[in-house]
């Protein structure tokens, strides 16, 4: 599994497809600007609304669960990597969100 840095996502080029896998109520208190609500449970059943043709980078809170997504997007072919540290990094750093 790769993992990229928050400064990484940040400055991801625009065919990178962002997914935050947290729960509903967790992307309420805001996500990465540009980046598809794909709850880690839904995955299996929304897996084909994710391009396998363009990278994707899973978040989640601290990236634990990001990175379960893409050790299993990666079996499944996809290019994908975890963002080290999750949404706690990226509050911590003083990134923007917008609000779910």
């Amino acid at each position: 599994m790769k993992e990229v840095s928050c400064a990484d996502v940040l400055g991801a080029d625009p065919s990178v497809q962002i997914i935050d896998v947290r729960e509903t109520d967790e992307v309420a208190s805001g996500m990465i600007e540009g980046a598809e609500h794909l709850p880690m449970g839904q995955i299996p059943s929304r897996i084909s609304e994710l391009d396998p043709g363009r990278p994707v980078i899973a978040v989640c809170r601290s990236g634990a669960r990001s990175a379960s997504v893409a050790d299993a997007l990666t079996a499944a072919g996809f290019d994908c990597s975890t963002m080290r540290g999750g949404m706690v990094e990226w509050a911590a750093e003083g990134l923007p969100t917008s609000r779910g």
